[in-house]
C-alpha cells in the first residue's frame, strides 16, 4: 500500500511528502498520531519543500554571477561601508517604498559584493530578481530591435521587484541604446520598481556615457527622488 501511495504522491508532483511519507507515517504509527496530524504534518513538508524548490528557482533566474552574500562579505576589511546602514537595507524595507540604492566609488571596493549580497537577501525572502551587468544589458536591449521584441523585454525586466546593474562606467552606447535605457528606467520608477546601480562615476560625469542631456536629467531626477546614496570611499579589496 505505502508503494501505491509514493507512486501517487510522485505522479503528483507531491515531491515534498514523497520523500518524508515512510518516515511521518512510521513515527505516526509509533507514537499514535491522529489522521489529522499526519495530514497536516505532510502538508508542512511539501510546502516547505515548494518554497525551497521556488528559492532555488529565483536564484538560479537571477544569474548572479558570484556566490557572494552580506554574511561572508569582508566588512573588517572596508572600513568605509557603513556596516550598520548595509544590515538594515537587508532587512528590504527599501524594497517596499521603491527606493533605489546607488554604490558609487573606486574599482574594487565591493559595490558589486554588497549589490549581489542585498539582491540574494531578497530573492531568498520571496521576492523576484535579476542581476546584470549594464554594458550586457544594453546589448541585450539593442538585440532586440532586431526582432522587435524590445516592449517584451522591457515589460519582463519591469516586471523584477529589483534589478541589479552592475558597472555603470564607460560604455559603448548605440542612440537606441539609450533610448531603451532611458525608457527602462522610467518605467521602473513609475511602478515603484527599485533598482540598485554600481558606478565608479560620480553623477556630474554621467553626463559623459549617456545623452542627450535633458534625458540624462530626468534620469537622475527619478533615480535620485527615492535613493539610497552609498559612495564607498576606500581601499580596493583586491591587493
Amino acid at each position: 500500500m505505502s508503494d501505491e501511495i509514493l507512486e501517487l504522491l510522485n505522479q503528483l508532483k507531491l515531491h515534498g511528502i514523497a520523500a518524508v511519507f515512510p518516515h511521518l507515517l512510521a513515527k505516526a504509527q509509533r507514537e499514535g498520531w491522529s489522521q489529522q496530524n499526519l495530514i497536516q504534518q505532510l502538508l508542512i513538508e511539501e510546502l516547505q519543500h515548494q518554497r525551497e524548490r521556488s528559492m532555488r528557482y529565483r536564484l538560479k533566474q537571477a544569474k548572479i554571477p558570484w556566490a557572494w552574500t552580506l554574511s561572508t562579505f569582508p566588512f573588517e576589511r572596508q572600513p568605509a561601508v557603513d556596516r550598520t546602514r548595509i544590515m538594515t537595507l537587508a532587512g528590504l524595507d527599501f524594497i517596499q517604498r521603491g527606493e533605489n540604492i546607488i554604490f558609487t566609488g573606486p574599482t574594487g571596493t565591493g559595490k558589486s559584493g554588497l549589490a549581489s549580497g542585498i539582491l540574494r537577501q531578497a530573492l531568498v525572502s520571496g521576492y523576484r530578481g535579476r542581476f546584470y551587468n549594464v554594458q550586457n544589458l544594453l546589448d541585450e536591449l539593442y538585440a532586440s530591435l532586431a526582432d522587435r521584441s524590445t516592449p517584451q523585454l522591457l515589460m519582463r525586466l519591469c516586471r523584477y521587484d529589483l534589478l541589479v546593474l552592475d558597472e555603470l562606467g564607460y560604455l559603448t552606447l548605440t542612440s537606441e541604446q539609450m533610448n531603451s535605457f532611458f525608457k527602462l528606467m522610467k518605467e521602473r520608477y513609475e511602478a515603484g520598481r527599485p533598482t540598485i546601480i554600481t558606478t565608479n562615476l560620480k553623477f556630474e560625469h554621467w553626463y559623459e556615457i549617456l545623452s542627450p542631456k535633458d534625458m540624462v536629467d530626468a534620469l537622475l531626477d527619478r533615480l535620485r527622488h527615492r535613493c539610497c546614496i552609498i559612495d564607498i570611499d576606500g581601499e580596493s579589496l583586491r591587493s
